[in-house]
């Protein structure tokens, strides 16, 4: 029982979820998701001098034009100039703001040869996972399984009820990763907040994404599409481990599939 606990709590302190009246974005994990947060800062700037700026136009409209302080309106201006100038910057901020956006988005269209491929599938209600790139003998299965919401009653201490899964995915840090996304049934979507990674997984279409985990913990998502009555309840869970661990991982994994056979 005591380590039990003592497993928990280490997945648990090595984990990015969700905090309670959590206000900010999650640490990031991936390459991706850092860029996604640098340029939320970036904007955020444009965000608060504009607000600023609109805010005490709208003061001194209300302060200087009230009807009991001015009766009649006067000095209107039709400046040329002053035309020029509110439209210019407008269009130099959407610039700015542009820029780093298009050189953002072309990064994650991106995909680096990747040195595993990950082949993710969503059902009513569950995920199924498949590690293409191998198999346990020329023409055999290849590893893959299927991933449930853990129910309430049957959580260790110290896990996450509604977050936690019977079967985690395993990948490995530091390696490009291939994720091709799809769904058997109606429309599904595969998130992770840490890796800045919300993909749609369509039935009869094949997504593409690239993942780089950077370091190791344990990952949460769930679904974020409204794919059914329980679409609360395939959450998404991944432990990123170094690539030593992982590979003896992957052996384990399949001399049980081998025995399975």
């Amino acid at each position: 029982m005591l380590k039990t606990i003592l497993l928990n709590f280490f997945n648990i302190t090595m984990c990015d979820a969700a905090e309670s009246w959590q206000i900010g974005l999650q640490d990031p994990a991936s390459p991706a998701m850092e860029g996604m947060i640098n340029f939320h800062n970036y904007i955020m700037i444009f965000l608060i001098s504009i607000g600023t700026f609109v805010l005490w136009i709208l003061y001194k409209v209300v302060n200087n034009f009230d009807e009991n302080i001015n009766v009649v309106s006067e000095k209107f201006t039709h400046s040329r100039a002053l035309e020029i100038i509110w439209t210019i910057i407008p269009a130099v901020i959407l610039m700015l703001i542009a820029i780093p956006s298009f050189g953002l988005l072309y990064s994650l269209d991106e995909l680096i040869d990747p040195t595993l491929t990950l082949k993710i599938v969503g059902h009513q209600w569950y995920w199924s996972y498949e590690y293409s790139d191998y198999a346990t003998f020329e023409g055999g299965e290849s590893l893959n399984f299927d991933s449930y919401l853990v129910a309430t009653s049957d959580l260790d201490v110290g896990l996450f009820r509604l977050l936690e899964v019977d079967n985690r995915v395993v990948l490995p840090t530091n390696t490009h990763i291939r994720l091709l996304i799809t769904a058997a049934d109606v429309l599904h979507c595969w998130a992770v907040p840490s890796f800045g990674i919300k993909i749609d997984a369509c039935p009869g279409r094949l997504s593409q994404a690239s993942l780089f985990i950077k370091r190791e913990g344990a990952y949460y998502g769930q679904c974020s599409e409204i794919c059914g009555v329980n679409h609360g309840f395939m959450p998404i869970v991944v432990r990123a481990i170094s690539i030593d661990s992982y590979i003896s991982w992957l052996f384990l994994k399949m001399e049980d599939l081998i025995l399975e056979v």
